[in-house]
């Protein structure tokens, strides 16, 4: 029996690991366009930047569009199956990049399909690796899955501005296509325990169907913490290189990733041991102080541009670090409040907070950089001080009320 306990709590099974690594390859993939595209459609299509970022979000928008009902799919059917249909889905669409240069419209088509795929991919994804780990080690399980997602995001943006600093795109997109299919050929090897899957009993369009009702307010103070970090993801590169800090632009999102490693390390095990909101306050203070140094970077760089390198890596850190530290403790707080048979639900309703924040952020970052980018570092420096204090005097207190585990 002790033996069959031990076997049943293992983490790192094959199917775990192969799990892991399509994740990193997903990421990998998309965090290779989430820097470069910017500068792609000024120099292809010669457009204004707030325009850009009215291009960009339509793919956030389509990630969120289909969410709940990505969650509803893979909880009504069998989800490795979903799994991979959607990854495929994913990887093929990278070949439409190849096709969409000469018109901005069949551009914004490719990524509100692409946008579709990834939503779909991405949140069966983070359902069907809680399948496979022991709930007993729930939340070191997904901080490690997590650590996937940051050494992508250490690697992808540098690689994708290296390959564009010599103009070219086609090697770019190639280089995209290649991790989503080596992904895809890794999720094929995953095995999963079958389920059952939950009956569609009364109104199929009820809006707990597609959402986790008592996850909302989590949902919203995760929104507004998104917002910030769209703004981040798209346009610090921009910004970087507008205050005047020109060499190392990309390594930002290397020591950004290396916060957000190390930080899922820890925070982990920390959710294991029940401190999920306590974890989550801890990390939205820290990076509350990384994005308030992301908006001075431009005073800072004025006054001195050693000062300026020195906040711009520092940021990096603490907001990859602050940022680390919330994503395995929210993805359990929605998690412990759903019922075993919804999990994939739970998971649409953290993931569409996450979705709408980035898609917000990279609209409002583009509208209010007519003027340079500052102001918008400044505004989501000012939605993390509200997210802090809307989630100690709020949230935190609605998750004790409606937790189930």
């Amino acid at each position: 029996m002790e033996a069959a306990f031990k076997e049943k709590e293992k983490l790192f099974t094959g199917s775990y690991i192969f799990m892991c690594l399509a994740n990193f390859l997903t990421a990998f993939s998309f965090f290779l366009l989430v820097p470069t595209l910017p500068f792609y459609l000024v120099e292809r299509f010669n457009i204004a930047p707030d325009v850009v970022g009215l291009v960009l979000s339509c793919y956030v928008i389509a990630v969120l569009l289909i969410r709940p009902f990505a969650g509803f799919v893979a909880d009504c059917f069998e989800r490795r199956k979903v799994y991979v249909l959607s990854y495929l889905a994913f990887a093929t669409l990278f070949l439409g990049y190849f096709f969409v240069g000469a018109s901005i419209m069949l551009f914004v088509a490719l990524r509100v399909l692409h946008g579709f795929a990834f939503g779909a991919l991405n949140t069966t994804g983070n359902t069907l690796v809680i399948d496979i780990m022991p709930s007993s080690r729930r939340g070191e399980g997904l901080g490690y899955f997590g650590v996937t997602n940051n050494l992508a995001m250490a690697f992808g943006p540098m690689t994708g501005l290296f390959i564009i600093s010599s103009g070219n795109y086609t090697l770019l997109f190639s280089a995209a296509l290649a991790a989503a299919f080596a992904g895809y050929f890794m999720a094929l090897s995953i095995k999963v325990k079958k389920r059952q899957p939950i009956a569609i009993t009364g109104k199929v369009l009820s809006i707990d169907r597609f959402l986790l009702v008592e996850g909302i307010p989590a949902s919203l103070a995760f929104f507004m913490l998104a917002i910030p970090y769209g703004m981040t993801s798209s346009y610090m590169a921009i910004y970087a290189k507008e205050v005047g800090i020109v060499h190392g632009v990309g390594m930002f999102f290397t020591v950004q990733a290396a916060g957000l490693i190390v930080s899922r390390l820890i925070s982990g095990k920390e959710v294991d041991k029940g401190r999920i909101t306590q974890t989550i306050s801890k990390g939205i203070a820290i990076a509350l102080v990384g994005v308030v140094g992301e908006a001075l970077l431009s005073f800072a760089a004025a006054h001195s541009i050693e000062a300026g390198y020195m906040l711009y890596f520092l940021s990096a850190f603490l907001v990859g670090y602050g940022f680390g530290t919330i994503f395995p403790a929210f993805n359990t707080l929605f998690i412990n409040m759903a019922p075993n048979s919804r999990r994939a639900t739970a998971n649409a309703t953290y993931l569409t907070g996450w979705d709408v924040g980035i898609g917000a952020g990279i609209l409002l970052g583009g509208a209010m950089s007519v003027n340079g980018y500052t102001e918008s570092f400044q505004f989501g420096a000012i939605l993390v001080l509200a997210a802090m204090i809307y989630f100690y005097a709020y949230v935190s207190k609605h998750f004790q009320r409606h937790r189930l585990r």
